[in-house]
Order: structure tokens, then sequence, then C-alpha cells
């Protein structure tokens, strides 16, 4: 046991000078990059012109440029930095796989300095290492929920500014001005990207594949359509948010009725836990066994795989797409 803490504490130190390692090596990187910059341009006697310039999105992975080289290999770690972006965590997957290892490392110590078995410190580490995943997740579920309630409120802008007789683009740099978080960062990138000479049906797809909700796609599909055989754009936008708050209203009834079903899941996930520590505070030598006992621990792994199973069924009931 105290072979394995002095293995995991050697990692963790070895980690954190890596990081900061790297935290100098990225700001005189940094500061190179300005030098060879003013170079260049002294040397060509001033700016580029403006046709060779290039606006490109940072898109790295690390700023280590091995480490981003190698995971750029990988398409679940793009898959991750699409995930980091649409959570609205200015971080890159690099430096959140980092996080994560340290995250596992940290937990696993924590467990085998309260003197618990082998299996557990194991166990402990991988929930650890997904535990800034989870987080990111949430992150993103609640931007895009906060996003589906604010989006009628950007469709309808949309719609008095074509009235107006804005032009679309015109009426999207409304929308990036007028309209709260987190819809106007992702009507802002729509914009530049059109301004910047993307076409149009592009920006659109981008849009729809950064916020992969049903109503956007509704969106990009009747506005790619009314581009391509026309129509009265604001009249479409109008139907298109009261659909949008129709499908609103529809949710929240379907939550009235499975509240229940997630009041049972809260209360079958939330009890054991309650119930063990509670034991472990007023009658600490009843619960014990349950983690000195090799039955014990079997009956531990046969518990939490049984919760797991509960929880996804529950939640599969209780979805209903709308």
């Amino acid at each position: 046991m105290p072979e394995l803490i002095a293995i995991l504490t050697f990692a963790a130190v070895v980690l954190g000078v890596f990081v900061a390692a790297q935290v100098l090596d990225q700001s005189h990187a940094q500061a190179r990059l300005i030098r060879e910059r003013i170079a260049n341009a002294k040397d060509s006697g001033g700016l580029p012109p403006i046709q060779d310039l290039a606006f490109l999105r940072d898109q790295m992975l690390s700023r280590i440029p091995a480490f981003d080289t190698l995971l750029r290999r990988s398409d679940r770690v793009s898959q991750l930095q699409k995930m980091l972006e649409q959570g609205g965590l200015q971080t890159r997957a690099g430096n959140f796989l980092l996080l994560s290892v340290a995250s596992c490392i940290l937990v696993a110590i924590l467990i085998l300095l309260f003197n618990q078995p082998l299996v557990f410190s194991l166990s402990g580490g991988v929930v650890g290492f997904f535990l800034p995943h989870v987080y990111a997740t949430q992150r993103r579920a609640k931007r895009f929920q906060l996003f589906e309630e604010r989006f009628p409120e950007a469709i309808d802008t949309l719609a008095r500014a074509v009235r107006a007789g804005h032009a679309f683009t015109t009426a999207l740099e409304l929308i990036a001005t007028e309209v709260a978080e987190p819809v106007a960062s992702e009507f802002r990138k729509l914009y530049e990207e059109q301004k910047f000479g993307l076409p149009v049906r592009e920006a659109l797809l981008n849009l729809a594949d950064r916020v992969p909700l049903v109503d956007v796609k509704f969106f990009v599909t009747a506005v790619m359509l009314q581009r391509e055989t026309g129509g009265n754009f604001a009249e479409i936008l109008d139907n298109l948010s009261y659909l949008i708050r129709e499908r609103f209203k529809i949710q929240r009834q379907v939550r009235v009725y499975t509240a229940q079903g997630r009041m049972t899941m809260a209360l079958l996930m939330g009890l054991p836990p309650v119930v063990v520590v509670s034991m472990l505070v007023f009658n600490p030598s009843f619960i014990r066994p349950l983690f000195t006992d090799p039955i014990g621990h079997t009956l531990i792994v046969i518990g939490i795989t049984l919760q797991t199973i509960g929880y996804f069924v529950i939640r599969k009931i209780t979805r209903i797409q709308v």
C-alpha cells in the first residue's frame, strides 16, 4: 500500500511539473510568434495585401505542437473539443484531458489515504477521471436549454427586422447585439462566417452543427428553403416561432406527467448513499464489514451495478421526445 501511494504521488508531481513547464513554454512561444510577425511585417514593408490575409479560427487542441498532432489523430478528442465549445468552456481538449488525469490521481490518492482496498482506489480513480466530463456535459445541457428558451425571441427579432426592410445578414447582426446569450454568440458566429465570405448555406449548416437542436434544424431548413424557393419570409419566421413555443408548452406538460417517475429516480439514487453515511456516523461497527469483508465488496459492486441499471431504465421511461 505505501508503495502504491508513493507511485501515485510521483505521478501527480510529474504531471504538475509537466503542466507548469508547458505553461511557461506557451508564453515563450507566443512571444516568439509575435516577434516573427513583427519581423515579417518589417521585411515586407508593411502589412500584407488584403487578399493574402487568412481569417482562421483557432482550432488547436493543445498549445503543444507534438501533443496537438497526437490528439488530432483521434476523432473522439475532436468530438470532446466540440463538446467543450458547445458548453461554453474556454479550454482546449488537451488541457481538459490533463485535468481529467489529475482528477483521477487525486481521487485515487484520497481513497488510499483512508486505508481503503485497492479496488476502491482504482474505481475511484476511474470516477475521478470522468468527473470533469460530467461537469462539461452538464454545462452543455444547461447552455442548450437556455438557448432553446431564448431562441424564439431571436426568431421574432429576425422577423421584425425583415418586415422593417433589413437584409437577412443585417438582421443576423441585430440578433447578435440585442438578444441575450447564448443565442447572441452563436448568431454572431453565423454573421461573421458569412461576412468573411462563407456562403450563407454553409454558415447555416455550421450553426446547426454547433447547436444540434431540433428547433435550430427547423430554422435552418426554413431559411434555406425560403432562399431557394422564395415566399413571405416574415410569415415563415412567425409560424416557426409559434411552433417552437407550442413545443415548449407540450414539453412542460410532459414534465408534469413524468414528475413522479423522476422523483422516484432521485429517491432510489439518493437513498442508499444517505443510509450508508448515516450508518457510518451513528453505528460504524454495523456498516464497517461492508467495506472490510470481501463479501461486502461484492455486495457493493452488485448494488452499484443495479443502481446504475435502474437509473438508465427510469431515465429512458421518463424522457419523452417532443
